[in-house]
C-alpha cells in the first residue's frame, strides 16, 4: 500500500512539473508574439518633411535627418517620411507642389513641415487641405508673403527679418564695421520678408552712422546656376573690399552666396556677422576647407573647429553665426512640434510650446521672438511667428543680440 502510494505521489509530482513547464512555455510564446507585434505595428501616425538639396540648404536637410535618427523612418517602420524639392524650385513649381501634396497620400500622415517654405508651398497646403483636413500643415521661413501663407499653413515660422533688420547692423558696427553691403537679386527682393528687411537695415544703418550699400548678384535658381551665382562672387568680392574698405561688413541673402562671400573675406579682410539664415555650417566649412563629418550633430564641438580655423586665418573677431543652424534646428524643431501636437502635448500656435521644441536641439541657446504683425494693418498673426538666436562672434563669444531692445519705429517700416 505504501509503494503505491508513493509510486502515485511521484507521477503527481512530474505532471504537475510538465504542466508548470507547459504553462511557462505558453506564457513565453504569447510574450514574445506580442513583443514582436509591438515592434512590427510601427506608429501610430507619420510626419512629412520636405526640404532643399544638400546644395540649396544643407542645414535644413540635416535636421530631417536628425529627426529620424529620433524617429524612424517611415519607409522602415518609423515615423518620418523625408523629401525633397527640386533645386531650380522657381522653375519646376509644379514639381515642387507635387512632392509636397504626394506625402498626403499617406493614410497615416499626420503632419508635414516644409523647411523652407519655397514658392508653391501654399498652393500645395490648400490642395492638402482639400483632400486631407486632419493633417497638420507647417511651414519654416516661407519665402510667400506673410499673409500668402498665412492663408494656408497652421503654422509659419521666420527668422525675425523685423528684429534682425536692425540688430545685424548694430552688431556689425560692434564688430567694428563702418559700411554694411546688403547682396542679393530681383526674386529675393520681391518677397516682402526679405525687401522689407533690406529696408529697416537701410535705416538702421542711417540711425546708427554706417553707410549702407546695395549691391545686384546672379540668381542662383536662374540660367547660370549655383557655380556660376558662387563664380560671381568669388569674382566680385577683392573689388569690393578694395572699393568698400576692410571696415565694411557684407551680408548676401542667399545660402549659395555664402560660401564663397567667406572664402574671399577671410583672404581680403571684410566682417560678416551671420547669414541670412544663420549656421556654423552654412559656408564656414568649404570657405575653410576643414571636415566636420566627425562633430555632426555636435554644435558646441562644430563651433569649436570653425573658431580654431578662422583664428588660425586670421580672422578672430569679424565673423560671425549663431551658434546653432537655424535650418537645422527649423526642420527638426518644428517636427518634434508636430508630434507633440498630435500627441496633445503641445499647442499649434503657441510661441512658448514652439521654443520648447526648439530649445530640444540648442541646449544653452538664448531666442527672442514674437508673432508676426503686418506693418500697414497692425494686426498680430497667431499663426505666424517670427524668432531669433544670440549672434555668436568667433574669438569672441556671444554679442547679447537677443537682449537688445530694437526701437519701436522698425516695425512700422515697410
Amino acid at each position: 500500500m505504501r509503494k503505491s502510494f508513493s509510486f502515485l505521489c511521484t507521477a503527481g509530482l512530474i505532471l504537475l512539473l510538465i504542466t508548470g513547464f507547459l504553462f511557462l512555455s505558453c506564457a513565453k510564446k504569447e510574450e514574445t508574439k506580442e513583443a514582436a507585434t509591438e515592434t512590427t505595428k510601427g506608429p501610430a501616425f507619420h510626419i512629412g518633411v520636405v526640404t532643399g538639396t544638400v546644395s540649396q540648404g544643407e542645414d535644413d536637410l540635416r535636421g530631417a535627418e536628425r529627426l529620424i535618427k529620433e524617429y524612424g523612418d517611415a519607409a522602415s517602420g518609423g515615423m518620418i517620411k523625408h523629401v525633397t524639392y527640386p533645386d531650380n524650385f522657381s522653375q519646376e513649381l509644379e514639381t515642387t507642389i507635387t512632392q509636397i501634396v504626394g506625402l498626403s497620400d499617406d493614410p497615416l500622415m499626420k503632419a508635414i513641415v516644409v523647411n523652407q517654405g519655397v514658392p508653391g508651398t501654399t498652393e500645395a497646403f490648400r490642395k492638402i487641405r482639400e483632400r486631407r483636413p486632419d493633417i497638420l500643415l507647417l511651414a519654416g521661413e516661407p519665402h510667400e508673403d506673410p499673409l500668402v501663407i498665412e492663408s494656408a499653413a497652421d503654422i509659419a515660422v521666420n527668422s525675425d527679418f523685423v528684429a534682425r533688420g536692425y540688430l545685424i547692423p548694430h552688431s556689425a558696427k560692434q564688430m567694428g564695421a563702418d559700411t554694411f553691403v546688403h547682396i542679393s537679386f530681383p526674386r529675393h527682393m520681391s518677397y516682402e520678408t526679405l525687401g522689407r528687411r533690406r529696408q529697416i537695415m537701410e535705416e538702421a544703418c542711417k540711425d546708427l552712422g554706417i553707410k549702407f550699400v546695395f549691391e545686384t548678384a546672379p540668381d542662383p535658381t536662374s540660367d547660370v546656376g549655383i557655380p556660376g551665382a558662387q563664380q560671381f562672387i568669388l569674382e566680385k568680392m577683392p573689388a569690393w573690399i578694395e572699393k568698400y574698405g576692410k571696415n565694411t561688413a557684407f551680408f548676401c541673402t542667399n545660402d549659395a552666396h555664402t560660401e564663397p562671400l567667406l572664402k574671399q573675406l577671410l583672404t581680403y579682410g571684410g566682417y560678416f556677422v551671420e547669414a541670412d539664415l544663420p549656421s556654423p555650417l552654412m559656408g564656414y566649412p568649404g570657405a575653410l576647407g576643414i571636415d566636420l563629418s566627425a562633430e555632426q550633430g555636435d554644435f558646441p564641438a562644430i563651433i569649436k573647429k570653425v573658431e580654431e580655423a578662422i583664428a588660425a586665418k586670421g580672422g578672430a573677431g569679424r565673423f560671425g553665426t549663431w551658434a546653432y543652424s537655424y535650418g537645422y534646428v527649423t526642420t527638426a524643431g518644428l517636427g518634434e512640434l508636430a508630434k507633440r501636437v498630435i500627441e496633445g502635448t503641445a499647442s499649434i500656435n503657441s510661441l512658448k510650446d514652439l521654443r520648447e521644441a526648439y530649445n530640444v536641439y540648442t541646449p544653452g541657446a538664448s531666442w527672442n521672438g514674437a508673432y508676426y504683425t503686418d506693418a500697414s494693418t497692425g494686426v498680430s498673426a497667431k499663426n505666424h511667428i517670427l524668432i531669433y538666436q544670440d549672434t555668436y562672434v568667433f574669438g569672441k563669444g556671444y554679442l547679447g543680440a537677443a537682449n537688445v531692445t530694437v526701437p519701436e519705429k522698425y516695425f512700422s517700416i515697410k
